[in-house]
Formats: C-alpha cells, structure tokens, sequence
C-alpha cells in the first residue's frame, strides 16, 4: 500500500481519560480483533498497567480502516505512556506520527498531562485532533471543556469532536477526521535507510527487539542494521507489523510502522530515539530530537533477607531485558546488608519496578529514602555525578553542588490557589505566571527543585485541593544550592542507610526529627547510647538512649555509705568500658519506620 493511503497517530490524554478505552473501539470498528480476543484495555498487557488504569509501555498496533470514499487506510496507532516519568519516551513516539488525538474528559476538562502532552505533540508538528470524551456522562462539562481546549491549542469550536468511547457514540467522526485531517506520512523508499526506533522490548528466544517508524528507505531480511549511537551491526532476520501479535513481512519502507529482530542479545543496544540505518543503503545524518536516557531518582533496594541476594541480581537483569532505562549497581549498608543502588526515570518507575521484583519474583524488599542526582563541582574544578550521599566527596573538598530543577506545572479551581502557592513556597519553588484557562481551572508555573517534589509534593498537592489539582513537571537542568550531607551518627559511628543530601534550611529540622525518632525505635543496651546528627564535623542535633541499670546495691542492708558508693562505681566503670567496646544494630523493623519520617519536615 502506497503512504498515500497511510495514517500515523497517536491518543495523548491525562490519565483515565479514556485512552485505552478509545483504542478499544477503533480495533472493534476495524475488526482488527475478533469477539474472542477483544477485552476491556486490550493494549495494556500488564496486570500493573490494568489495574492502575495506567499505560507503562507503548503498543504500537495496525488497523486497516474502510473510508466513506471506499477506499482502505492503514492506521498505525501508537498508544503511548502518559505519565511524566515516560516524557522523553512519548516525545520519540509522538516523533514517530504525523498526527495526534488530544482526548480530554467531559467533567474533568483540561489537566496538567494535557497540556504538556500538547505541547509535545506541538513540538513535534503533528496535526492535534482535540476530542471530548464520556460525553455520556449524567456531569459532562461540555461547552466548558470546549473553551478550555480552545484557550489551549487556539483550534476552532466546530474542530473538537464529542464522544463516548465507552458506549461508541461519535467514534466513527473521529476515524473519518483521522483520514481527512492527519497528513500521510512523507519519506521516500529510494533514499538512504532512516527508520526512528520509538522502543524496544526483549523476547527471550528472538533477543531485543526495535519498534521502528521508516522515515526513508526500506528494511528486508538479509539488511546490515547499523545505529548511531554505537557501532555495532547486525544482520536483520526478520521486519514485520503488530495486529496484537507481529507479522513478518518482505520489507518496511518509508512511512511504514513495525518492528526488526536482528539476534541483538541486550536491549541497552536499541536506544529509544536512535536512529537505524544499514550498510546497503547507509545514512549520513541521523534524525533529529536523539538523547541518552538519564536516570533522575535513585534508591536502595535490598533484600529483607540475606539469602534473597542473587536472587534480586537475577530479577534485576532480567527486568533489564524489558526496561533499557533501568539502571542498578552493587551497594553495601552497614544496616540493610548487600543489595544494590538502582537509578530510575521518576516515583512511578521506581514504584512499578519494586512492584514488579516483588509480585513476579516474590521477593521482599527494603528500599531506602528516594533521592536525586546531583553534580559537585570540587576545588581543582571536576564535575562528579553524586548518585547516594555516600558517594559525597568531603566538605572541604566541595567548591560547589548542583541541584536538579524541574519546571512544574499545575493546573486547578482557583479557590485553592492560595494553598498550592504556599506549599510551592515552602518547597523552595520560584513562581513564574498564572493563566485562567477558564473560570473554573487555573494554570500555575513554578521552576521547584526535584528533591523536593519527589519525596510527598504530590500527596500534598491532593491534601490541599481536596484531589481537584493535577500536576505535571519537566526536567529543566541543574543549579547552584546551598546542600549539605546530613550524617546521622550512632555510638560515634556514621550509619550511611541514613545519611541525605538536603539544603541548609531543612536540615537542622529533619536532623533533630531523626535523632527523636531513632531514640524511640533504638532498643536500650547495658550502656548510654548516643544519637547525632551532624553536618561535616558540628553536630547539629543530640539524643541519648538511657542505659538499663542493675540495681547492684540490692544486696546492702545497712552498713557504712562506702560499700555502696564502691559497688556504683565499679559499675559506673563496667558501663563505661561497654559504650566504647559495644556495638549497636539498629533492627530493620526499627529501620523501616525511620523511613516514614517526612523528608524536610
């Protein structure tokens, strides 16, 4: 089929707007799938991704539509995540069409994914079909949502569609405005081979396999498959497109939507956003928008038990397989044991992955408080990436430290304006404007840093607007903040499972919230145990544990004062050869409820 006749899009929506649901009916109408194998959010794979109402990972799938003019199109949806964590892989996907359904819910209207998915979709030059869903609804919002979608992409009133995709109506106006409104895709097959790799996943007897978009050229069994992001070839055993399942076909050319099994045994290999190429027919530019994936929060994952070690090291791999931009590496606490330090692209991926290990390897596990990454700048000016405080270089050794910074977005009724403000506020946010989308929603911009969003920005944000505000960040570059390591030290010993990065301020508070709370947790020993939180050398905060005492005067009646004053101070010495010779553990039960201290507070 000539690009002609070819439709690329994608449905970039808030979360349970009704995306999944949508793609439901499109595969119902195209006959894509039969009776048998249709079910509700048939794309989402993953028992995680069902239940959350959440798409983790693409689906790219094709359906062939019969027109009004009776002719056939091929559409490729590509259902994409919609959550800020996945940012950069929407945007490679959204790189990957030529056209987007932008689907906003009838009662809820305009929310924060929204709008940064929009603007992505803008970026990128796609054509917007703005779409209102669960029109159906007895609380529908209609003419509301309408103005709000205007204010947003400045489309005209009679572009937006309505429709219901639970119950199907209006669904058929959005198939037909996809072939009169998306453009096909443009390339030609006689150039040098471009094809734009959007994801990859991992089949255990085929290895890695790409999900690719041809811009130029073709690919065929037999190819040399070339990237530029390394330097590796491979020979192509097999390209093909998804209905559910992959079909093998002669070739792929420009415009074409499908995947390519080379042998590649890591899926680190196929870098989203790359670009691929082959020896026949080589490309001497690779496209636009490619970026190394970072990851942005790290955490410590250790096994409850000891025993579970190698275990976690092989769920860890092979989790790897599937998810190229999970990144881990052996650590050692002197609390938790052996486990590892692993890097994610934000709460919800490091969430997803725990609950992954946990259900599908049936593992326990222990993960420390999130932080973020940081750049130090030392004395004889180098750069060091810090991934866990106990990475730090010494104080003296610091010219500066460099925090991430996000530029946050939040969108809400204005009656809790005032409250989201403050609580931007007391997380170091610099505000930047304000913009009435409508009477009833509000749009806020602050620039905040990541380490203070990531701890309970998002469960406060909801305390403060009874559940009405929704949010969205993107990662904007480091800056300069006055940080510092908080070492929490027990019996005079550093616990490095405790320690933290933390600005100035907050530092002495969460200092002292941590000492109260250890001196709680921490069972008494036979001696004094001493509890500090310390910056560098000063100690900023002090609790004291006190000792069991044996009542060694028990056996005096009566008698001369001296006895019991030499019976207390043997003692006295006993004790105080067991506080420097004593060890103190402090018990993972203990260690867990450490973990719910508020970060900052």
């Amino acid at each position: 089929m000539t690009a002609e006749y070819v439709r690329n899009f994608c449905i970039i929506a808030h979360i349970d707007h009704g995306k999944s649901t949508l793609a439901d009916r499109f595969l119902e109408l195209t006959h894509t799938l039969t009776t048998k194998e249709m079910q509700a959010q048939v794309l989402d794979d993953m028992d995680l991704e069902r239940e959350r109402g959440i798409t983790i990972k693409a689906h790219p799938i094709r359906m062939v539509y019969r027109h009004s003019d009776e002719k056939d199109y091929v559409f490729n949806l590509i259902d994409t995540p919609g959550h800020v964590d996945f940012t950069y892989e929407v945007s490679r996907s959204l790189a990957a069409c030529e056209g987007a359904l932008l689907l906003v819910d009838a009662a809820q209207g305009v929310e924060a994914q929204t709008v940064s998915n929009a603007y992505l979709a803008i970026e990128n030059d796609l054509q917007l079909i703005p779409v209102i869903n669960k029109a159906d609804l007895p609380n529908a919002r209609i003419e509301d949502v309408k103005t709000q979608i205007i204010d947003l992409v400045g489309c005209e009133e009679k572009d937006i569609l309505v429709t219901s995709a639970k119950t199907g109506q209006g669904v058929e106006a959005i198939m037909e405005a996809i072939v009169e409104r998306i453009p096909p895709p443009k390339g030609t097959p006689d150039r040098a081979t471009r094809a734009l790799i959007f994801d990859s996943t991992y089949d255990s007897f085929r290895g890695a396999i790409a999900y690719v978009r041809m811009v130029d050229g073709q690919l065929a069994k037999g190819m040399m498959a070339e990237f530029f992001a390394h330097d590796r070839r491979y020979e192509i055993d097999e390209v093909g497109y998804f209905r559910m399942k992959r079909h093998p076909v002669d070739r792929l050319s420009a415009g074409d939507v499908g995947y390519m099994i080379a042998g590649i045994k890591d899926v680190a290999y196929l870098e989203v956003g790359d670009t691929l190429t082959t020896s026949q027919a080589p490309a001497e530019q690779r496209l636009p928008g490619y970026k190394p994936i970072k990851p942005m929060v790290f955490t410590g994952l250790f096994p409850i038990s000891s025993e579970d070690y190698e275990l976690l090291r092989r769920s860890l791999d092979k989790l790897r397989l599937n998810d190229a931009s999970l990144s881990y590496a052996p650590e050692t606490s002197t609390a938790l044991g052996f486990g590892f330090r692993c890097g994610f692209l934000g709460l919800l991926h490091m969430e997803i992955v725990q609950e992954r290990l946990e259900r599908e390897f049936s593992l326990d596990l222990i993960t420390t408080s999130p932080n973020v990454g940081y750049e130090v700048m030392t004395d004889e000016g180098d750069i060091i990436q810090v991934a866990s405080p106990a990475d730090m270089p010494h104080p003296g050794a610091i010219r500066e430290i460099r925090e991430p910074y996000v530029a946050a977005e939040i969108i809400t009724p204005p009656e809790y304006l005032g409250s989201i403000m403050k609580l931007c506020q007391d997380k170091r946010g610099s505000y930047k404007n304000t913009h009435y989308l409508s009477p009833s929603k509000v749009q806020l911009r602050y620039e905040l840093p990541l380490a203070d969003v990531i701890y309970d920005f998002f469960d406060r944000l909801k305390s403060v607007s009874r559940g009405y505000a929704s949010y969205d960040y993107e990662f904007i570059g480091h800056r300069p903040g006055e940080l510092k390591k908080l070492d929490i030290l027990i019996a005079g010993e550093v616990v490095d499972a405790l320690s933290s990065i933390m600005h100035k301020d907050h530092a002495h508070a969460h200092g002292r919230l941590l000492c109260k709370k250890l001196k709680e947790v921490i069972h008494r020993q036979q001696f004094e145990v001493v509890i500090q939180a310390s910056i560098g050398h000063r100690v900023i905060a002090r609790e004291t544990v006190r000792p069991l005492r044996k009542n060694v005067t028990a056996k005096c009646y009566g008698g001369d004062i001296t006895r019991k004053r030499k019976l207390l101070e043997r003692q006295r010495e006993g004790k105080k050869r067991m506080k420097q010779l004593g060890k103190i553990e402090i018990p993972q039960e203990a260690f867990l409820s450490i973990m719910e201290v508020e970060h900052g507070d």
